[in-house]
């Protein structure tokens, strides 16, 4: 049901947006829509991508294959897992599903958050594209990956100490992995039915954070974040507040910031680059799928944190 509600969703808004004429809709009303409709189109390949790669390890994937290779020290399998993206060229939205699907497997929550925030940003695609857009000028490319892998470790070494890791996740999530731990039969028949089941739980909420990224970025006027571009602190705030809203894919972002490389610092393109991809409003949608909400506010608050700091280094260093 809550699938089908989402495709009706997508088929009116694409309808209003092909369909509609102008003065039907104002102006802010229609960059609003085609801002959503942008993020909800750039993210659904690589969700469905992710969805994909999460059935392969949870159904085909032979019991024992993955974690042969993990090192028994909890710091080794973090510090592996946070480098794992750079074998599954998904961003974002793809990796949300992927994570379930190793929870699924037997993962933990610690674990999984440190690949989840790793990989994003160790992508192979996206470490292309940051170098494509940037070289190693300033050392944005080189601070956005170390920085990426710092923060991802220091947030599963967080959660490592937590004393009930199956308290962080949703309740709806805990019954799904239940279900998958006792499912037996048929693959192709478990994989068609995980597959329903895993894009009727992203799905809504890529709409919903997609609608709020196409929101935002109609709200909020560009002039005031681009007229403190030029102050050291002030910049990496408004970049971070930027990341936060805009959405936009990791596999290009580099590009979307490189267009403020001229009014921002080095420090303060770091930073967007490096919270885009782990809390902007459509990541935090998806990953409310699977977490609850004291868990987005940390990771909002460790994100930023890290990030800002690193900025800061940034700047002082280029």
């Amino acid at each position: 049901m809550v699938l089908g509600a989402g495709i009706v969703v997508v088929a009116v808004l694409i309808g209003l947006a092909l369909w509609s004429p102008t003065p039907e809709l104002p102006t802010r009303a229609q960059d609003g829509l085609t801002l959503s409709l942008s993020v909800l189109i750039e993210s659904l390949p690589f969700v469905v991508l992710g969805v994909v790669l999460s059935i392969v390890v949870q159904v085909w994937v032979p019991p024992g294959v993955i974690e042969r290779w993990m090192p028994r020290n909890p710091w080794g399998r973090r510090a592996v897992l946070s480098l794992l993206g750079m074998l599954i060229p998904v961003c974002e939205c793809g990796n949300v599903p992927f994570a379930r699907g190793l929870m699924m497997r037997g993962f933990g929550v610690a674990e999984t958050l440190t690949f989840l925030i790793a990989a994003p940003i160790v992508n192979p695609i996206v470490i292309i594209t940051t170098h494509q857009a940037f070289g190693f000028d300033d050392g944005v490319l080189i601070a956005r990956l170390l920085g990426g892998y710092l923060i991802a470790n220091v947030i599963g070494w967080l959660y490592s100490r937590h004393p009930d890791p199956d308290s962080l996740l949703t309740d709806r999530f805990r019954d799904a992995c239940l279900i998958e731990q006792e499912a037996t039969g048929d693959r192709w028949r478990r994989s068609l039915a995980q597959f329903v089941v895993e894009l009727r739980a992203v799905m809504p909420a890529l709409i919903i954070g997609s609608a709020i990224a196409g929101l935002v970025q109609v709200v909020i006027p560009r002039d005031v974040l681009l007229a403190i571009g030029s102050n050291p602190a002030l910049s990496i705030a408004a970049m971070i507040l930027l990341a936060m809203v805009v959405a936009i894919c990791s596999n290009v972002d580099a590009f979307f910031a490189l267009s403020f490389a001229s009014t921002f610092t080095p420090g303060a393109i770091v930073a967007f680059l490096l919270v885009g991809p782990l809390v902007d409003v459509k990541m935090l949608a998806l990953l409310r799928t699977t977490f609850r909400t004291r868990v987005l506010a940390v990771l909002v608050v460790t994100v930023i944190l890290f990030a800002a700091a690193i900025g800061g280094v940034v700047n002082l260093v280029a």
